[in-house]
């Protein structure tokens, strides 16, 4: 998996603040621009995020290249609406020569891997002929969850926050669960304020929300990932 921040908004703090204070006074938005920078920018964010009042944050966004993941990833992925998503497509990219994720209780285990690669070799074989004989976008049907895919993806601030809470818990699947982790460290070191308590509901407030389902990390006090 390789995650990268492409790129985000200018002062993603300086921004957020500006925005939030906007709402509650009468001076001009250079003014304000100017006024709600550093500490004063970090103060009020942390008062915003306790509040619950996100609005602001929505002024934010982050873009993220995301390499070497699998469909099933990207199938969980885009279910998260606020969001914009460009992926490579398999109706007009060839996939003869297709990489592909191998989950670690397959990797970890050399019968399920040997008869994994045995499975993906006879697909690639498949897909190879069919494609020599119909559409691309035809041939892709039989082209397995593993795959491997590239997609870029901006989310504003607040999107980012509730995508966290979900898939930086252990009951998040796997993979996607390493992506957020990944995108969490990368959006904290622009902007530390606002995701000062991003993660799973046990990172931000020490409850779980998954009742009989729960891990359990948070009754035991441990530590967030990131």
């Amino acid at each position: 998996m390789q995650v990268k921040l492409l790129n985000w908004t200018p002062e993603p703090e300086n921004t957020v603040a500006a925005a939030a204070r906007l709402c509650y006074s009468d001076a001009s938005i250079s003014e304000l621009l100017d006024k709600m920078q550093g500490a004063e920018a970090t103060k009020l964010i942390a008062k915003l995020v306790e509040m619950g009042h996100l609005s602001p944050l929505e002024h934010v966004s982050f873009t993220f290249g995301i390499q070497d993941v699998s469909r099933a990833l990207t199938h969980q992925l885009v279910r998260h609406r606020i969001a914009s998503y460009s992926q490579k497509s398999q109706r007009y990219v060839k996939e003869d020569k297709f990489q592909f994720v191998i989950p670690p209780s397959i990797a970890s285990n050399p019968q399920a891997r040997q008869q994994y690669l045995e499975v993906m070799e006879q697909i690639r074989q498949a897909y190879a002929q069919l494609s020599a004989v119909a559409a691309k976008e035809d041939a892709r049907y039989i082209l397995p969850n593993a795959c491997h895919t590239s997609i870029i993806v901006t989310m504003n601030c607040r999107s980012l926050l509730n995508f966290f809470e979900h898939r930086c818990c252990n009951r998040a699947q796997w993979e996607i669960r390493q992506l957020a982790w990944q995108m969490l460290a990368l959006v904290k070191e622009k902007a530390p304020a606002i995701f000062s308590r991003a993660g799973a509901r046990c990172d931000i407030d020490g409850t779980c929300p998954e009742g009989a389902m729960s891990c359990g990390r948070w009754q035991n006090g441990e530590k967030g990932h990131v």
